[in-house]
């Protein structure tokens, strides 16, 4: 029993060695730029079939990923949504799209490398999808977008799926922007993950209820 135990943590052990390997080389050079070579390299594995073997095809190693932060993101998120409840205040529904990444960058050892490794998984068609699925579809997130559509009722629908979208790249490229600027030692304009997700919200609630000008009388 004990060496099935010792066995099991050293698998373990691997596999997490792997993913915070390939998450770093992702987030600085792009999923198809690196090889399951440098990813085991960068592990300290020897054997160079060992992402294969623990994770499968690349698609895989990418799901693992996302997942790995996704579900503390969720959990953070979920809490979120039930303080939020009843609320007609449209800067909480806002916070409930931008405080769980922050809260769990946050928490995790610097440098980080979530928020970049996101940002290039989202360029790439193929790969978009996994992030979509495992971490953009989640109930709570559902829920938090229904309220703030109830929030802005005159808003039309056009012009929400667009200001939508402005707001997934808003999100993505200003958290993987702060990311990298603390990574390389670069000052930053706000002094904490808590503090850059309140500039973030001021923002995408600005965006929200900014006025719709028609092409009519934009002519």
């Amino acid at each position: 029993m004990a060496s099935g135990t010792a066995r099991a943590e050293r698998v373990q052990a691997t596999r997490e060695a792997i993913l915070a390997a390939a998450e770093r080389l992702f987030a600085e050079h792009g999923v198809f730029a690196v090889s399951n070579r440098q990813i085991s390299e960068a592990a300290g594995q020897g054997n160079n079939a060992a992402v294969n073997y623990h994770f499968g095809t690349k698609t895989d190693l990418v799901r693992a990923i996302v997942r790995r932060h996704s579900e503390a993101i969720e959990r953070i998120r979920v809490r979120m949504v039930a303080e939020a409840a009843g609320s007609d205040d449209l800067r909480d529904w806002v916070a409930c799209f931008v405080r769980p990444n922050a809260e769990h960058l946050a928490t995790l050892d610097s440098p980080t490398w979530f928020a970049r490794f996101a940002a290039q998984v989202m360029t790439d068609p193929e790969l978009r999808e996994i992030m979509t699925a495992e971490s953009l579809t989640s109930p709570s997130l559902s829920r938090a977008v229904e309220e703030t559509k109830r929030c802005l009722p005159e808003l039309p629908a056009e012009v929400r799926a667009e200001r939508d979208e402005m707001i997934r790249q808003l999100m993505m490229h200003v958290t993987a922007e702060r990311e990298r600027a603390l990574a390389d030692g670069r000052p930053t304009a706000r002094a904490t993950w808590h503090d850059a997700a309140t500039g973030l919200i001021d923002a995408i609630v600005g965006l929200l209820q900014a006025p719709v000008t028609s092409a009519h009388d934009d002519s």
